[in-house]
């Protein structure tokens, strides 16, 4: 796609250089690249290459092209992806339009799919957050390093990166208070945390840190064999190897942990706001999923403990004891 003045090539990195200029975080700036990436290389063999060329009808067309779209093994995009990359074609438009390179945005007319919101399938049971907590070789530095890790993941729901980020100054040990700095929005917010994990966490600051921490140390708190800062793909693969240690068949990683939290909380009736609090949700909305996962399973536990749960309907046409007809009245 040309990148002259003009084009929608151009315009696309103005409208990333836009984002980086607004503060937003490089993980939304990369996902905002790769949705303009897939519609500007649909554009292209149409020979689609200025904003003013492009109408409500061609923006309707490439919708279609998502509903239709199948890889190589046959499958669709879901609502959910044909949905976020629709998103980021209408957030470039509206950028667009705001910048006075379009006298009209055509993707004001667009109407997204829409998306069914699922319940999160990887919550465990305490008793399954217990056995995975339980896996790491506590004989081994690592494996100090790692219960701790599991710990905080357990006892706070923070999402990896932020777990990633933090630094020997967000925790406060005395209080039982972490910091997340810098989350979701970039919005800082304060959780408590169990006394056991911060036990685990000042244990690993004791005993295995020192060892790993680099001679100019920039302050991160989980660090690995290379004295550096996990990556995301590390702290998944870290997680995800304790989880199936222990037989938990459920699918997720550090994530699984949030979901957890969330449940476990809202089933031993912590308030929704304080749920979202601890979450660092933006809208109340996002968190009230974890009413439906903790209502689905109190209906699981009700259906197994309670005796009259099922009903049992006599067989058709069943005779009474004397071997006759069933009774019959003639009363409504």
């Amino acid at each position: 796609m040309p990148v002259e003045p003009g084009t929608l090539g151009y315009q696309a990195l103005r409208y990333l250089e836009h984002l980086e200029t607004k503060g937003y975080s490089p993980n939304t700036v990369g996902t905002a690249g790769i949705h303009l990436r897939f519609f500007l290389g649909w554009c292209e063999p149409r020979a689609l290459q200025r904003p003013e060329e492009i109408d409500f009808a061609i923006l309707e067309r490439y919708q279609r092209s998502l509903y239709n779209y199948r890889d190589e093994a046959g499958r669709p995009l879901s609502f959910r992806a044909q949905y976020a990359r629709l998103g980021g074609v209408r957030r470039f438009f509206r950028f667009l339009r705001r910048s006075g390179a379009i006298t009209s945005n055509p993707a004001d007319l667009l109407e997204p799919p829409r998306i069914e919101r699922r319940l999160p399938k990887g919550v465990l049971t305490a008793e399954e957050a217990e056995a995975v907590l339980a896996q790491p070789d506590l004989s081994e530095a690592r494996g100090l390093r790692d219960r701790a890790i599991l710990e905080l993941f357990y006892a706070t729901g923070i999402r990896r990166q932020e777990l990633i980020n933090l630094t020997v100054f967000d925790l406060d040990l005395g209080s039982g208070t972490l910091t997340v700095r810098q989350g979701k929005g970039k919005k800082d917010r304060r959780v408590p945390v169990s006394e056991r994990a911060v036990a685990w966490v000042a244990k690993y600051l004791e005993e295995v840190r020192p060892g790993l921490a680099p001679a100019t140390d920039p302050g991160t708190l989980f660090l690995t064999r290379l004295r550096s800062g996990f990556s995301p793909e590390r702290m998944t693969a870290l997680v995800r190897r304790y989880i199936e240690a222990a037989g938990v068949t459920k699918p997720g990683s550090c994530h699984v942990f949030r979901h957890t939290l969330a449940t476990l909380m809202l089933d031993g009736g912590a308030d929704l706001r304080h749920v979202q609090e601890m979450l660092g949700h933006a809208d109340i909305s996002t968190t009230q999923i974890y009413t439906r996962v903790a209502l689905a399973r109190l209906r699981e536990a009700y259906e197994k403990s309670h005796p009259g749960v099922r009903l049992h309907r006599p067989e058709s046409g069943a005779h009474d004891e004397e071997g006759g007809e069933p009774e019959t009245s003639d009363e409504a």
